[in-house]
């Protein structure tokens, strides 16, 4: 039985631009060897999913550390308001291992991640501090059945489309620095 809640989505769109600019903000954690996050919000067309804005996290309700990130569900509350804001939704995130750690979902990303049909869960290398092309990112959709799957490159390129494109909104949910 498929959940009818959440979109089949077979494709994202992702702008060049939200690439690089997760890579940055994931970088500011990295320089002080933390692991960093990017949400990513965005909107439904059929089974395409198109990335519209980035969410970063701010304040006391966010843990950042080397092999490690706890978010507080209030937090994730204040993210469910700007998604609502904008009229999108949470359709994935980004967030970065340190160097030697592997690509892959760690048991804590698995057990505690979110967990909703077709969301989009990448593993940036190095705390995003270095540049790599995404098919050699760790990309992983989860399925209701299975859990997260990890997708192959090829995989990767077919159903990861990015484009060229402006930069997208940054928003912020919990408190600035």
């Amino acid at each position: 039985m498929t959940n009818s809640y959440f979109s089949h989505t077979e494709t994202w769109r992702i702008p060049e631009t939200v690439i690089l600019d997760s890579l940055a903000e994931m970088a500011i954690d990295g320089q002080y060897g933390n692991e960093g996050l990017v949400l990513w919000l965005g909107r439904d067309y059929g089974d395409i999913a198109e990335v519209t804005h980035l969410v970063r996290l701010r304040g006391w309700l966010v843990e950042k550390r080397p092999a490690f990130i706890n978010i507080e569900p209030s937090l994730l509350n204040d993210v469910a308001d700007l998604a609502i804001n904008h009229r999108a939704r949470l359709i994935g995130q980004v967030h970065s291992h340190g160097p030697g750690y592997r690509l892959d979902l760690s048991p804590t990303d698995r057990d505690y991640g979110i967990k909703v049909p077709y969301y989009l869960s990448l593993v940036a290398p190095d705390y995003g501090c270095t540049t790599v092309p995404i098919q050699h990112w760790g990309v992983n959709v989860f399925a209701e059945r299975t859990g997260y799957v990890r997708l192959g490159p090829e995989e990767v390129r077919r159903r990861l489309q990015i484009l060229p494109g402006p930069h997208l909104p940054f928003l912020t949910a919990g408190a600035e620095r």
